[in-house]
């Protein structure tokens, strides 16, 4: 059996025409790595758009989600299934830069999680200031709260030792589930080592953000109460 070194993980939700784009990138960077890798799109149950096709012509790994159609549901089916010594989430509207990945997958040897920092120096965002505000405090409490040794909790653009993934019982069903990774591994191992390095993001290239204003803020708090006094497994 082939040892795979790396796996991407990709959750798309009618993202066919950024993928047509990503995908190519995506193959042509990690290539320059000299390493087995994988990608995995993670589609929604029912396929709404041709991603499915798209994945065919970039030889990536189609699958769709398992037991639901939240974003949840995409991350623990693609942990299921990733193969990789270091799995490594990252969007599929063009956000998250091909180009990048070299320099998360580069700092992998002495860390356990490598995360693409908007909060470090160097980092950023091309967002509006209420959703940079909106962020940040999120991005401050959760880390605060529960004692979390970096400062962007809440991005998915992370590479993560792949077996400290694949014990997970993550509960979360929308994209907080990001941050509850995070905060059952940090339970798991007080000595978890975390480096960020900076990145700046960037707007999605085609489509419609999946993120709602308000779910997104109510969705928070209560994951939030729910991950510090009820999720402790």
């Amino acid at each position: 059996m082939t040892k795979i070194d790396l796996s991407i993980i990709i959750p798309a939700y009618k993202e066919d025409e950024n993928l047509v784009v990503l995908l190519p990138k995506i193959n042509e960077a990690v290539r320059a790595l000299f390493i087995e890798y994988e990608i995995l799109v993670i589609d929604t149950q029912k396929p709404l758009d041709n991603t499915s096709s798209v994945c065919h012509i970039n030889k990536t790994k189609y699958l769709n989600r398992e037991k639901g159609n939240t974003y949840g549901d995409a991350i623990r089916t693609a942990i299921k299934h990733a193969k990789g010594k270091y799995v490594l989430f990252m969007d599929a509207d063009g956000s998250h830069s091909p180009e990048f990945i070299k320099n998360l997958y580069n700092n992998h040897a002495d860390n356990d999680i490598v995360i693409a920092s908007r909060y470090v120096a160097g980092g950023g965002s091309e967002n509006n200031k209420i959703l940079k505000l909106m962020s940040w405090m999120v991005n401050f409490i959760y880390s605060w709260l529960f004692d979390l040794k970096c400062k962007d909790v809440s991005n998915s653009f992370k590479l993560y030792k792949g077996d400290l993934l694949a014990g997970l019982n993550l509960k979360c069903n929308n994209f907080e589930i990001i941050e509850e990774i995070l905060i059952k591994l940090k339970r798991r191992n007080d000595n978890l080592k975390i480096k960020e390095i900076p990145y700046f993001f960037k707007e999605r290239m085609f489509g419609q953000t999946k993120r709602n204003l308000i779910v997104f803020v109510f969705s928070y708090i209560i994951t939030l109460l729910k991950l510090k006094f009820m999720l402790r497994d």
